[in-house]
């Protein structure tokens, strides 16, 4: 009999596509955008009430405050500004998760600022502040090695490592670059592929086509690639065939 292993399985939510109610019977969690690149108000708690019907985590989805750019360049702010400012993201999901009666699961830094903590110990630090300030004894989501978790363990920090389907990576680990036209990975038979490697064999193939070791708890799929609905029907059925439980 083969032994079966479980896998959480994440979506960025809340970001003015609509997409939600689609996702969400194929997930066990989900990220949910607090007002820096994406979301408002009635839209958290709205997603929020989405994800408690379907018994999904939910997990607050920070970035830098810049809508314009949907948080994915690194915003020229003050480290003052941006620690207030996930701060009030946070505790704006936070609050309106409470009141829905849904408590918060983790945390998720969006886009940049995911990939700057990642490697920059100074946005590192000023994230793990944030948790230690807010005194949430959550899971914080973040990749494998990375400056955040190696930091955040070190605070006695939960940390979940995540790695994402539907992107490809370089030799260091960090995500190809957007801006490539190899960035993201469309085709569902590719995604599967991806995805049994990183967690049965716990490596990634990067593009230049080395073997990186990687390990992941959670996989992304992001709820703005274009056929996100359909590489999360492919998975779940497909991950269960291969004694993957998706929880």
């Amino acid at each position: 009999m083969k032994s079966v292993i479980s896998i959480d399985i994440n979506a960025d939510v809340g970001e003015g596509l609509g997409n939600e109610s689609d996702l969400m019977p194929f997930l066990s969690s989900c990220n949910i955008a607090c007002g820096g690149h994406a979301g408002d108000e009635v839209m958290m708690r709205h997603v929020v009430n989405l994800a408690k019907k379907h018994h999904v985590k939910v997990g607050a989805h920070p970035s830098f405050p810049d809508k314009a750019n949907f948080g994915r360049v690194n915003l020229d702010i003050s480290d003052a500004e941006l620690y207030a400012s996930i701060i009030d993201q946070i505790s704006a999901l936070k609050n309106i998760a409470e009141a829905e009666g849904v408590t918060l699961n983790h945390i998720k830094p969006h886009g940049a600022l995911y990939n700057l903590a990642a490697k920059d110990e100074k946005i590192a630090r000023l994230i793990i502040e944030v948790i230690k300030r807010l005194e949430l004894t959550i899971a914080l989501y973040a990749p494998f090695n990375s400056v955040i978790a190696n930091l955040a363990k070190q605070e006695n920090i939960a940390v979940t490592f995540e790695a994402f389907a539907d992107r490809n990576y370089n030799d260091d680990l960090s995500l190809v670059s957007r801006t490539n036209s190899n960035a993201i990975l469309h085709k569902k038979e590719a995604v599967l592929s991806h995805v049994l490697n990183m967690i049965k064999n716990e490596k990634v193939t990067s593009i230049s086509g080395v073997e990186v070791p990687i390990k992941a708890t959670t996989i992304c799929v992001h709820g703005d690639t274009k056929n996100a609905l359909e590489i999360l029907k492919y998975l779940s059925s497909n991950l269960k065939q291969n004694s993957i439980q998706i929880q």
